[in-house]
C-alpha cells in the first residue's frame, strides 16, 4: 500500500466493522404500532412479505483499543436497569430509511447509563417540516439528536458513531475526532 499525503491513516479505534446485513435491520420508523411501545429494541416485522420478525436494533461491545474484538450483546426489555457494564457499547438501528449508530448508554449523559435501546425514536419537526431525528430516553424523558448527539436540555451530548450501508452490509465506526 502506498502512502497518500491527502489521506490520514485511521486512528486506533476508528476502524470500520461490519454490523450485519442491511436486511437484518427493520425500519423502526415505518410501523410504530408494530412495536409495543415504540422502543427501538422491540421486534418488528420486516422483509418483502412482512412475515419475518427481527429486533429493532443490534448492540455491540467495541473495545476502543481493538474494534476487531467486537462482540454482539444480547439486549432485552425485561430489566433495563440490571447491573451490567455498558462501556464501549454502540446501538445500531434503522430509522426512516437511514442507519444510525449511537452509544448504547453513555456514562457522561444525564440518563445515568440507562440503555437507549429502550428509547423511542422520533422526528424533530418545526411547523410540520422534518429537520432531523432524535431518540428519547424513557427514564428521564431527555431527547438527543441522532445526527449531532445534542440534548434538548443543557449542554449534554450523546456520542454518535458513523454508519454506512455498503452493498448489502452495514458498516459502523467511531467518529474520528477532528484536529
Amino acid at each position: 500500500m502506498s502512502w497518500n499525503p491527502f489521506r490520514a491513516p485511521s486512528r486506533s479505534g476508528a476502524e470500520w466493522f461490519p454490523a450485519g446485513l442491511a436486511s437484518d435491520f427493520p425500519d423502526v420508523g415505518d410501523d410504530p404500532e408494530n412495536a409495543q411501545d415504540g422502543a427501538v429494541l422491540h421486534p418488528r416485522t420486516c422483509g418483502d412479505d412482512k412475515t419475518e420478525t427481527k429486533p429493532g436494533c443490534k448492540v455491540f461491545h467495541v473495545p476502543k483499543d481493538d474494534p476487531s474484538k467486537r462482540t454482539e450483546v444480547a439486549v432485552t426489555a425485561e430489566d433495563p436497569e440490571a447491573e451490567r457494564d455498558m462501556t464501549d457499547q454502540v446501538m445500531v438501528f434503522r430509522y426512516r430509511g437511514k442507519m444510525h449508530a449511537v452509544d448504547h448508554a453513555s456514562t457522561q449523559c444525564p440518563h445515568s447509563s440507562y440503555p437507549l435501546s429502550n428509547g423511542v425514536p422520533f422526528d424533530i419537526e418545526d411547523f410540520g417540516i422534518v429537520l432531523s431525528a432524535g431518540i428519547t430516553c424513557p427514564k428521564h424523558s431527555w431527547s438527543f439528536d441522532l445526527f449531532s448527539g445534542r440534548s434538548d436540555r443543557g449542554n449534554y451530548k450523546l456520542k454518535v458513531w458513523e454508519a454506512e450501508v455498503r452493498g448489502e452490509g452495514v458498516w459502523v465506526r467511531r467518529k474520528p475526532r477532528m484536529g
